[in-house]
């Protein structure tokens, strides 16, 4: 009986009749229930409310529904279907929040906070000479940053009245602010932090993203620091015209007044100027800066930092600009060694002095020579270097305020024959003589048939001869003969980057582009017989032990240098560089390339190796100037001079391969020089001539049995 006592129930009936009744085992034998939802609620049979049942199956049917769709993966699409409007709404909102606070903390992790206290423009850097003379100054004029406690009420209430009046209450961007320059049309509606932001990380571009990402910015400044550590590494950085950076650096310029000094007009005046610095400048136009002042203190009055009265009462500041000694801002030294010394610099606001290789006499000795020669319309270049590689003088061009592109380290040019030095070099080092033989007759197979100038051929000719007469012929004979993997290794060795074609006989002619600071680079280190040369504007710091085993220098053998400089010394002195020839022994070699479009000349003396180019910009002939003409007149004036300034270097060795040249047997025709001027006395068969300068015009004093004759010189003579 136990098993169905779970379907007896009980009511007060049975009780009255003193019995139970039992459950029926299925819906349809169930005693009807007056009570029941399906009833009709009174004694008699009534039909059952199926609306209510057909209710109830639909709200399980749902769930059954909501249910499998719940197990389903969440990047099935099934997943999502059907969602109500405000499901996705809640999602999306909050997917939001959480993206925001996701860039935010990757802000907080990858753009650095220390970036607000950099300057936002290069600090001025001078460079001096290397005896100390100040060359060149750039760079913007940035002092050292200002502290918002330090400073006094009205300079900061000057500020927050023009460009942020709810600084101290918003959260980096201003709503109201925003509304208010869509209403007015006037401003842009942009914080302080949101300024902080932009001319610290961002661009100036005007760009929805832009300013997305400004706020974005603004906000984390915001929760990363104070209200007056951002105004003040905005006051430190902003640009105030006349290229001053920082509210520092423009109090001492304008008004000669530190910052915490500053009076109440003085301080509207330049919290005006950050509109528009350049146009609102009081040194360049002062009306205007005075209106923008009034406006600045209309602004205050506003604001309830100043009365009409005080206002009324505020005189029209003084300028107080200090003279400061007027640099160039550029040359073409300058701009070549600045970005390697900002390269290294660590960023800070303190102004930078540095000490570079040039040498202000050869310098100037250099800028005066060039610009004395014969160029025509044709442009020129110089580089002067030690053999270690200190460029002691460089020009780019004749005058760099009307083109300051730098033709000694920016032009890829030709280098003609000049280029022979790799070939003559790599042949010695494979076991040639400066005596060994090599055919000059034309070539007159193959695909490239190159040609020596005005056909000048004979059947046989010694190396000497042939780097000393430039001839094309036997120079690609020999490249052929050495091979083009070990003449461009050989001059890989020696410093060249630029590409070299393999295989190419016209290589050997100097037919691939280089610089010309590239080339005397090479020669510098054939000078040296250590190579490669790097060329430094710098002193270089004594290298450890680590970096002595680890960097790798070559040279040639004893007999391949001795050889090739006694080749190089025939060149200058009886081939085609004997324009360039001096008193001491000197090495070089000319160049010319295709239809007289470059003209070179590069050799070294004493401790000086300098390059000298001679072209148009355009790549257009010259007017048959080769490299043994006009570049080995300018070579050989420089050096002249450089060579007579004190202290002299010493003559290595005899100035000429026949003999050394004594003071009191001197040979025809040589030249002594006097004095750093260029002045020079000249030993002739009939007498002595001295030439020098007299307020700058080239004058000839000649002595000889007729006495003594005076007459003008050319300046390329």
């Amino acid at each position: 009986m136990g098993l169905f006592e779970r379907f007896r129930r009980r009511s007060s009936d049975d009780d009255a009749r003193g019995g139970a009744d039992y459950f029926p085992l299925y819906e349809s034998q169930r005693a009807y229930d007056p009570d029941d939802d399906f009833g009709g609620g009174t004694t008699s049979r009534a039909a059952p409310k199926f609306s209510k049942w057909d209710a109830k199956l639909s709200q399980l049917d749902r769930s059954v529904e909501l249910e499998e769709r719940r197990r389903l993966p969440w990047w099935r699409p099934d997943h999502y279907r059907g969602r109500r409007k405000r499901w996705w709404a809640v999602r999306a909102f909050a997917l939001a929040i959480l993206l925001f606070f996701a860039l935010v903390a990757w802000l907080a992790i990858t753009a650095p906070l220390s970036k607000s206290l950099e300057p936002i423009a290069a600090p001025q850097v001078t460079l001096l000479a290397s005896d100390g003379t100040p060359i060149a100054r750039s760079g913007a004029m940035v002092d050292e940053p200002v502290e918002v406690a330090d400073l006094p009420p009205h300079v900061i209430e000057a500020f927050l009245a023009i460009e942020d009046r709810r600084f101290y209450s918003h959260w980096g961007v201003d709503p109201r602010g925003i509304a208010r320059a869509v209403w007015t049309r006037r401003g842009g509606g942009s914080t302080i932090t949101q300024q902080l932001a932009k001319f610290t990380f961002l661009t100036p571009e005007q760009t929805l993203t832009r300013k997305a990402r400004e706020a974005l910015i603004a906000f984390w400044l915001e929760s990363w620091l104070t209200k007056d550590e951002i105004l003040g590494r905005y006051l430190s950085n902003a640009y105030f015209g006349d290229n001053q950076y920082g509210l520092r650096a423009a109090s001492l310029h304008y008004f000669y007044r530190k910052p915490e000094n500053l009076k109440p007009e003085q301080a509207a005046m330049l919290a005006g100027l950050l509109q528009a610095p350049s146009r609102y400048a009081p040194t360049k136009n002062w009306d205007k800066a005075t209106a923008r002042m009034k406006q600045v203190t209309g602004a205050m009055v506003d604001a309830g930092y100043l009365t009409e009265a005080e206002r009324a009462a505020l005189p029209t500041p003084k300028l107080d600009v200090r003279t400061r000694d007027d640099l160039p801002t550029g040359t073409y030294f300058a701009d070549w060694a600045l970005p390697i010394a900002r390269k290294d610099m660590e960023t800070s606001y303190a102004r930078q002095v540095i000490t570079t290789t040039l040498d202000a006499r050869l310098q100037a000795l250099a800028s005066r020579v060039t610009s004395r020669a014969s160029l025509g319309d044709a442009q020129v270049a110089l580089v002067a270097m030690r053999p270690t590689g200190e460029v002691v003088a460089m020009v780019g061009g004749k005058d760099y305020a009307t083109s300051p592109f730098n033709r000694a380290t920016q032009a890829k040019r030709q280098p003609g024959s000049t280029f022979k030095l790799f070939v003559y070099l790599a042949a010695l080092e494979a076991g040639w003589s400066p005596d060994d033989t090599i055919p000059n007759t034309p070539i007159e197979t193959g695909s490239y048939r190159p040609k020596n100038s005005r056909e000048n051929y004979s059947d046989e000719i010694t190396l000497e001869q042939a780097l000393s007469t430039s001839s094309n012929v036997a120079a690609v004979r020999l490249f052929n003969e050495v091979g083009s993997e070990n003449v461009i290794r050989m001059a890989r060795s020696l410093g060249v980057t630029s590409p070299l074609p393999k295989g190419d006989p016209s290589l050997a002619l100097g037919t691939s582009s280089m610089t010309l600071l590239e080339l005397t680079a090479a020669y510098a280190g054939v000078a040296a017989n250590e190579f490669p040369v790097r060329p430094h504007a710098f002193e270089q710091d004594d290298e450890g032990w680590w970096a002595w085993l680890t960097t790798q220098e070559d040279s040639v053998s004893d007999r391949a240098h001795d050889d090739l400089e006694q080749m190089l010394r025939t060149a200058i002195n009886r081939g085609t560089g004997r324009a360039a020839t001096l008193p001491i022994a000197n090495y070089g070699k000319t160049g010319t390339t295709q239809n007289y479009r470059d003209a070179l000349f590069v050799g070294y003396a004493g401790d000086l190796v300098v390059g000298i180019w001679v072209g148009n910009d355009d790549n257009s002939p010259l007017d048959k100037v080769t490299g043994g003409g006009l570049p080995a007149r300018i070579w050989k004036q420089f050096m002249r001079g450089a060579l007579s300034l004190k202290p002299a270097p010493r003559p290595s060795a005899s100035p000429d391969p026949q003999g050394p040249v004594q003071p009191l047997d001197v040979e025809e025709g040589a030249e002594i020089p006097l004095d750093e001027n260029g002045s020079r006395i000249r030993f002739e068969q009939d007498g002595v001539a001295i030439e020098t300068e007299i307020e700058g015009m080239p004058i000839e004093f000649r002595l000889s049995e007729d006495g003594i004759a005076v007459e003008p010189i050319g300046p390329d003579e």
